[in-house]
């Protein structure tokens, strides 16, 4: 690497692959892995000239003005809510994002928390590691074919997972912005009145906006049989309320990817058996985290080429 390298901030991993291509083309400062990250920001910081970072770690604006010499923010994820877009612009900085390639992924996983969620499975698996099959009877499951599933933001992840539950014979509506009637699903504007006809509550909308829209009157209306999935971020859902209807058993049940606070998830949700869980996976396969990858790498080859990036986000 030569001395005269564009100097670029890590927040957090990313595969080898992409790190070693990175790291062959610019000078790669490991924010994550210092053990002092302000002493590394005070050494480097006025030389950095890009930042990658993922979706839900995004940059603060308080990291971000340790960063005068900054020209891009490039996230390898589709969320932007975790980087101030406003004040990104009035300081010039590109911001890019790595859409579609997630799509498949993400919805995937939702279909996963749905089966998972509402046949106990993980329940099952605890049993069997613990070699109780045969001494403990676990509940019967919920059918998840023919269900009746809402999905809250139709987006093109919210559609990958129309596609997905279609197969099971579910009867989808959805609540978003606007309808959609080339889709042929049943838009509810209401999302209460959504909740209240479904018999599971995807939510798959985008967090840019910053809102709490599943609510407690959300999830009274899901009612004791209906079941809360999340794979789009943990501030959407009033965390408490959610812990709450759970215990009190005022909802049957919650599959969830995010959280409010990651990686601090609260002790009800972990200590409840009809919540399964997982550590914000919803791309976290090789090929979809390698594809994110080569976005983010054209994105910083066109700024530094005197190019807009392909991905910029525009407010």
């Amino acid at each position: 690497m030569n001395d005269h390298a564009i100097d670029v901030l890590l927040t957090q991993p990313v595969p080898e692959a992409i790190d070693a291509r990175l790291a062959s083309t610019y000078q790669v400062h490991r924010l994550y892995q210092h053990a002092n990250p302000q002493a590394l920001l005070d050494e480097v910081g006025p030389r950095i000239r890009a930042v990658v970072t993922g979706g839900a770690k995004g940059l603060s604006n308080a990291l971000m003005d340790q960063l005068p010499q900054l020209e891009i923010i490039a996230i390898s994820g589709i969320g932007t809510d975790a980087v101030d877009l406003h004040h990104a612009a009035r300081r010039g900085i590109y911001v890019t994002t790595t859409p579609g390639v997630l799509t498949a992924d993400v919805a995937d996983l939702a279909m996963g928390l749905i089966i998972n969620t509402l046949r106990r499975m993980g329940e099952g698996e605890r049993l069997v590691r613990d070699g109780l099959w045969g001494t403990v009877n676990l509940p019967l499951a919920r059918q998840v074919s023919g269900i009746a599933l809402g999905i809250v933001g139709l987006g093109e992840v919210g559609k990958a997972i129309a596609r997905r539950a279609a197969a099971f014979d579910m009867r989808i509506a959805y609540n978003g912005r606007r309808e959609q009637p080339h889709t042929g699903y049943r838009y509810e504007p209401d999302l209460v009145a959504l909740a209240r006809s479904v018999d599971v509550l995807v939510v798959a909308a985008s967090a840019d906006g910053g809102q709490v829209l599943v609510t407690r009157e959300v999830l009274d209306a899901l009612g004791p049989q209906g079941y809360l999935i999340n794979v789009a971020r943990g501030k959407l859902v009033d965390e408490l309320a959610l812990e709450a209807a759970l215990r009190e058993q005022r909802i049957a049940g919650a599959g969830l990817d995010v959280f409010v606070d990651e990686p601090h998830v609260p002790p009800a949700l972990r200590d409840l058996n009809q919540v399964s869980l997982q550590p914000h996976r919803g791309s976290a396969t090789l090929q979809t985290r390698l594809a994110m990858g080569r976005m983010v790498l054209s994105n910083l080859e066109a700024c530094f080429s005197g190019e807009v990036p392909p991905n910029q986000v525009s407010l």
